[in-house]
């Protein structure tokens, strides 16, 4: 086992090359600052063969004949959005300045100003596609406050810049575990709403099909839902190509029935999305690791 200074001092090291392309974008536009930080993470994809490797493994699962110079640039473009969304999440307060940036449309805004009018909560189901923080943006601006649930970092510098940046997009910000859930539970009791992506694996899951091979999925959004009577409504912020803008789509929400085939019917929303914009989703997640 590392001994607290060294953990402490890897921890530093890991956060170097972050801390370093934030602070030398210092200074610049906000899209310049974001582009920046893409760029060096579409590059550290393309070009370090420890992630190259891990991002192929995966796709080849999903796209096995796709061409080994598709599957670089895919692997460029892909870590070059997932660089852009970090740094606007870290930087959360400013990004949710810029709504005149967002295309907002769905049917599902419909199903969530009905519920606030009920006096009920809502459940928004994503994934870490294209800029998920979007969505809770794009609600907040619509004077719907939307929480959210996230994984705590093990490095403290990132956990704490990470915090910080989701908790500028919306109160309250619940971590994976017991402990979250009641505190989740306790705010969708009293007409909250709460976004969840559900893309990750999740160990005590269903095996069920995502993106057409089984992947342990977590079914608890639904259970929520249906246990107070809740929306789940699938909700998307899609990247532009000029990198700075978006498309927030709100789907219709998702027919209540029972747990495992609203998840399905999740897991089918956002595989579409992905199939149709594979750069747009973070493939680097183990996603069918397990099942």
């Amino acid at each position: 086992m590392l001994t607290r200074p060294v953990k402490s001092a890897w921890q530093h090291v890991r956060y170097l090359p972050l801390w370093s392309a934030l602070v030398y974008s210092r200074g610049r536009a906000f899209e310049r600052r974001s582009r920046a930080l893409g760029k060096v993470v579409g590059w550290t994809m393309r070009w370090f063969p420890p992630a190259r490797r891990r991002f192929d493994r995966e796709l080849l699962r999903i796209f096995p004949d796709m061409a080994r110079d598709a599957r670089m640039t895919l692997c460029r473009d892909m870590g070059r959005n997932m660089g852009q969304t970090l740094f606007e999440i870290y930087h959360g307060a400013e990004f949710a300045t810029r709504l005149s940036r967002f295309s907002v449309s769905g049917p599902g805004l419909d199903a969530l100003d009905a519920a606030r009018a009920a006096g009920k909560g809502a459940i928004i189901v994503s994934g870490h596609f294209g800029q998920w923080e979007a969505v809770r943006a794009v609600l907040r601006a619509r004077g719907m406050e939307t929480g959210a649930v996230y994984r705590p970092q093990t490095n403290r510098h990132y956990q704490r810049r990470l915090l910080a940046g989701i908790e500028a997009g919306g109160r309250p910000i619940v971590a994976t575990g017991f402990g979250g859930t009641k505190e989740m539970v306790a705010h969708l009791r009293v007409g909250g709403v709460i976004a969840i992506l559900l893309d990750e694996k999740y160990a005590d899951g269903q095996r069920l099909p995502f993106l057409g091979l089984d992947a342990l999925t977590s079914v608890s959004a639904a259970q929520l839902a249906l246990k107070y009577d809740l929306p789940m409504v699938p909700a998307y912020g899609t990247r532009s190509a000029d990198g700075s803008s978006f498309t927030v789509e709100f789907e219709g929400p998702i027919a209540h029935s029972d747990p495992t085939t609203m998840t399905r019917a999740f897991n089918d929303s956002l595989s579409a999305r992905i199939l149709q914009r594979p750069d747009q989703w973070y493939w680097m997640l183990r996603r069918w690791q397990g099942a």
